[in-house]
């Protein structure tokens, strides 16, 4: 099956196994455990007005949310190398940019799908208007995305190394 390059997700080995842990959990012993909770709520009676039903029957459709997203996810999954330290912008990476050239005003992200999305640093989607803008560029080099009130923002790209978990 041939996929396009906007529908393949690229991971690490260590990402995919990561993903792959979490879809085995929310598919097996989590299923069952609310399936637990909505059967001990129900045994409570009233289910019009039954708190602890509803929010077990909200987080289970969270949780089947996940699943299926996940499940989406693995099945379009590219699993490779992470991306080599060459100074060019690809996913897997932090990129540091200077806004309008200006070096004082910069930002620092991880170029990565949403899925990687941590506490530690700011993660932009490769397909986000900043990510499709500076993916690709060099050290160096400007990069020119949309922003959301339709003017053009211009970036310079000051680094961009292989992130490390």
């Amino acid at each position: 099956m041939t996929q396009t390059s906007d529908t393949v997700t690229w991971l690490t080995q260590e990402a995919y196994d990561q993903l792959k842990t979490e879809l085995e959990y929310l598919s097996g012993p989590a299923r069952i455990e609310i399936a637990r909770k909505i059967e001990a709520a129900r045994e409570e009676g009233d289910l019009k007005e039954n708190a602890g039903y509803h929010a077990a029957k909200e987080e289970q459709g969270k949780q089947e949310a996940r699943v299926r997203q996940l499940t989406q996810l693995l099945e379009s999954a590219q699993v490779g190398q992470a991306p080599a330290d060459t100074g060019v912008v690809a996913p897997g990476m932090v990129v540091t940019i200077a806004f309008d050239g200006d070096e004082d005003d910069t930002m620092t992200f991880l170029l990565a799908s949403r899925e990687f999305a941590t506490s530690d640093i700011e993660t932009y989607s490769p397909k986000s208007p900043l990510g499709s803008g500076v993916n690709g560029k060099k050290v160096g080099q400007d990069a020119q995305y949309e922003l959301p009130n339709g003017s053009v923002a211009t970036v310079r790209v000051l680094e961009a190394k292989p992130y490390q978990a």
